[in-house]
């Protein structure tokens, strides 16, 4: 992967996110308490989805903060070595995600 490809595809990611969120919005907005809807149990299934939903975007959250470090490694000329060993990162790895930062050895602490 080059590092063009690799920009291409964290910035596409980035659209996705930014999608995933607007999609979202409903989803973690405050459950209110509607005195009309069958009881407790239906709240509790809202207050869990509200929870999920604000989980994801957390999440989400994560991801855009290691794709916004990608692709300043990628204007730095630093994309695809690890940040801790300074080794080159695995191509197959950056395939799967071209927000990797880290080898495959120092990823699991060796």
């Amino acid at each position: 992967m080059t590092e063009e490809e690799a920009k291409a595809a964290l910035i596409a990611r980035q659209t996705e996110l930014t999608e995933e969120d607007r999609i979202s919005d409903e989803a973690r907005a405050p459950v209110t308490l509607q005195q009309d809807s069958v009881g407790r149990l239906s709240r509790m299934d809202a207050m869990q989805q509200q929870a999920m939903a604000q989980a994801q975007e957390r999440r989400r959250a994560q991801e855009r903060v290691r794709i916004k470090a990608a692709l300043e490694r990628i204007d730095e000329g630093e994309w695809g070595y690890c940040l801790i060993c300074g080794e080159e990162i695995a191509e197959k790895r950056l395939q799967y995600d071209p927000s990797i930062a880290t080898c495959v050895g120092c990823a699991i602490g060796g």
